[in-house]
């Protein structure tokens, strides 16, 4: 997987509708997208913008199967622990 981004959110929304069912994928928080290698290709077939961050870590990647509920840094988890338990 490689994480890339685009220069703007009409060319994100773009992309998206290109990648949509041909490539697994996902978007972090950050708005970076992991993309398998051979999505840059025909994102560059299409003339689509983007910028190649470089190749996603293993941390990354793991957030992405697990969702962004285990992607939470520990300060963030005690953070919300704490509010949930003054409701």
């Amino acid at each position: 997987m490689v994480t890339i981004t685009f220069p703007d959110r009409k060319t994100e929304k773009q992309a998206l509708a290109f990648l949509l069912g041909r490539f697994s994928g996902r978007v972090l928080r950050s708005g970076e997208h992991l993309v398998p290698e051979a999505a840059l290709e025909a994102l560059a077939d299409q003339n689509i913008p983007f910028t190649v961050k470089g190749k996603a870590t293993y941390e990354q990647q793991v957030a992405a199967i697990r969702g962004a509920a285990s992607s939470l840094t520990m300060a963030e988890r005690s953070q919300r622990n704490g509010s949930l338990k003054q409701c």
